[in-house]
């Protein structure tokens, strides 16, 4: 037999069989399908009126904002902050010329060690693979910090930071010794 008849035989077989699959079986599934789409009442509930929007005038005109300048430093006044009596006298030295660790932010130093140099100690700070020795009255930081002691173990820095009401106030911070893991 060629194969052609093969195929033949096999498309005219699925042909048969398909056929035998709709018949009287078929016809009460739709008539049942039927019945059920028409028993079927939808039950949509009805949209509630809106409720009426009567705006309403804004009586706090005479109110100081709540977005000002003067209420954030009145709010200030009221800190422990702001009641030192020389806040108003703190201010960084913009016209002074910066040093070179002054571009990094402090929590990108580390303090690797410490050596003494002529009876006073000096501090070894790493910055990008690159080491500096820092003494005291360096700055070090964005925030005009400038180094008031050094110990074997920590950096103890003075930063200059401007407060939510614009007011200069002095801030510490100690940057520690990091001992670095063994390769």
């Amino acid at each position: 037999m060629p194969p052609r008849f093969h195929l033949w035989l096999v498309c005219v077989g699925s042909l048969v069989w398909l056929a035998g699959c709709t018949g009287p079986a078929q016809d009460e599934l739709q008539v049942w399908m039927q019945a059920e789409r028409n028993a079927i009442e939808p039950r949509v509930q009805p949209i509630p009126e809106p409720s009426r929007f009567t705006p309403q005038a804004y009586a706090g005109t005479e109110l100081l904002d709540p977005f000002s300048s003067e209420r954030l430093a009145a709010a200030m006044r009221g800190s422990p902050i702001a009641a030192l009596p020389n806040a108003a006298l703190i201010e960084p030295e913009l016209a002074r010329r910066k040093q070179p660790l002054e571009a990094f932010p402090l929590d990108t130093m580390a303090m690797v060690g410490s050596i003494e140099r002529q009876g006073q100690l000096v501090a070894l700070v790493k910055v990008n693979q690159l080491l500096y020795q820092v003494r005291p009255g360096n700055y070090l930081g964005q925030n005009f910090g400038r180094v008031t002691r050094i110990t074997e173990s920590e950096v103890t820095l003075r930063e200059i930071v401007q407060d939510g009401a614009g007011e200069w106030i002095e801030r510490p911070a100690v940057l520690q010794l990091q001992e670095e893991a063994s390769k």
